[in-house]
C-alpha cells in the first residue's frame, strides 16, 4: 500500500479496530443484560465514530468510512425495529 504511506499490517489493524469496538459493546451488553435496541444504537454510534475518525484523523480511508456509515445506518434501522417490534427482532 505504498501509495497511501501505510503498511499492510497497519491497514489490517485499521479494519480490525471497529470490529473490536463492536465486539466489546456486544460483550458488555450481554453481561449487563442491556436491551438489544440500546446495544444496536451504541454499535451504530461506534461505527459512525470510527468512520469520522478514518476520514479526518487518520490517512484518508474513505472506502472504509463508507462501509462503516452503511453499517451504522443498518444498525440504527435494526435498533428502531427492535424497539418498536421486539418480537420480530433477532438481535
Amino acid at each position: 500500500m505504498s501509495h497511501l504511506d501505510i503498511d499492510v499490517v497497519d491497514f489490517l489493524l485499521i479494519t480490525i479496530y471497529p470490529v473490536i469496538g463492536l465486539f466489546i459493546a456486544e460483550t458488555i451488553s450481554r453481561k449487563l443484560k442491556i436491551p438489544s435496541w440500546l446495544k444496536l444504537i451504541t454499535q451504530g454510534i461506534i461505527s459512525v465514530a470510527f468512520a469520522i475518525a478514518y476520514i479526518t484523523v487518520i490517512t484518508a480511508h474513505w472506502l472504509t468510512s463508507i462501509v462503516l456509515f452503511a453499517l451504522a445506518i443498518t444498525l440504527f434501522y435494526q435498533a428502531r425495529r427492535a424497539k418498536t417490534h421486539p418480537n420480530k427482532s433477532v438481535y
